[in-house]
C-alpha cells in the first residue's frame, strides 16, 4: 500500500508558468484575507465574497486541467476545497443564527472566528508548501 502523502512517482513535468499561476492564486486569496483584516470588511466576507478571492476560484477551475497529473494539482484541490468548505461552514453558522431565532448571533462569533483563522491557516500553509516545491495533502 502506498503512502497517501507522497506524490506519484510518474508525474508530468511542471512548468514555471504553472507554478506562477498557482502562486498568483494564493496571492489573490491572501489579498482578500488582508483586506478583511485591515478594513471594515470581515475576513470571512472578504474571502468568500471579495473579487480577488472569487477570481482566484475561477482561475482554479480554468487552469485545473493544465495542472492535472502534476504536484500542483494537489494545491489546486487545496485552494478549491478551502473556498467551498469555508462557504459550507459559514452557511452552517448562518443557519444556526436563523434557527435559534437570532439568539445564536450572541455566540456565532466564536465559530466564525474559527473559520476565519482556518482560512488564514489554509492559505499560509498552502503557499509555504508551494514555495518549498511540495504538494499538499488534500
Amino acid at each position: 500500500m502506498t503512502d497517501v502523502h507522497t506524490p506519484s512517482p510518474v508525474q508530468a513535468p511542471t512548468s514555471t508558468t504553472l507554478v506562477n499561476w498557482t502562486t498568483a492564486i494564493y496571492a489573490l486569496h491572501a489579498f482578500s484575507l488582508v483586506v478583511g483584516i485591515v478594513t471594515t470588511a470581515t475576513i470571512i466576507g472578504s474571502f468568500l465574497l471579495g473579487l480577488p478571492s472569487l477570481l482566484a476560484v475561477v482561475l482554479n477551475y480554468v487552469k485545473r486541467g493544465d495542472v492535472r497529473g502534476t504536484w500542483l494539482d494537489s494545491h489546486f484541490r487545496w485552494q478549491i476545497r478551502t473556498f467551498w468548505y469555508g462557504l459550507l461552514w459559514v452557511s452552517l453558522c448562518l443557519l444556526f443564527v436563523v434557527f435559534t431565532l437570532g439568539i445564536g448571533i450572541l455566540i456565532v462569533w466564536l465559530p466564525a472566528a474559527i473559520v476565519a483563522l482556518w482560512f488564514v491557516y489554509r492559505i499560509v500553509r498552502g503557499w509555504l508548501r508551494l514555495a518549498a516545491g511540495r504538494p499538499m495533502y488534500a
